[in-house]
């Protein structure tokens, strides 16, 4: 059946960046529904926000576009322009080659519901635009490295 039930889709918390980087996204939680649904040629987040979280870094992607949905609350979008306020019912789009790093901060005391969807590539970049930090990704596999290409653990 192609009804998602939510509640049987695994949450995963937080991120997987290395060290004490990964605290940018306490209180960030996803469920891959698209994973769920067995989508390949594209992926879908339900994303819930706590206050104060934020989705990731400040990063873009060289091979990925990205879409993101305000389904319900007030979130930060942060990139290189500056900040802008989201509502429910407002999208922002980001095209892959594009060095505009962005995320998203709850900084409302209210919790967000967000739907991310992107491009599935099976091999990808991303840039840290405030850190000395990248991730590779080939073959579902993934790990962190500086700029200069030594890798992070």
């Amino acid at each position: 059946m192609p009804k998602i039930h939510y509640t049987e889709v695994e949450t995963q918390y937080g991120s997987q960046y290395p060290g004490a980087l990964k605290d940018i996204t306490n209180g960030y939680e996803r469920k891959k529904i698209g994973d769920y649904a067995g989508l390949t040629q594209f992926g879908v987040n339900y994303a819930l926000l706590r206050p104060g979280a934020a989705t990731s870094l400040r990063h873009w992607h060289e091979n990925e576009d990205e879409l993101v949905i305000v389904f319900e609350g007030e979130v930060v979008l942060v990139d290189d322009q500056g900040e802008t306020t989201l509502r429910a019912g407002e999208s922002a789009g980001f095209k892959a080659g594009e060095s505009n790093g962005h995320h998203l901060i709850n900084k409302s005391v209210f919790d967000v519901i967000l739907f991310e969807i992107g491009t599935r590539m099976n091999e990808e970049i991303g840039h840290y635009s405030d850190q000395d930090l990248m991730v590779h990704r080939k073959d579902g596999n993934f790990y962190f490295a500086r700029r200069d290409g030594t890798k992070v653990s």
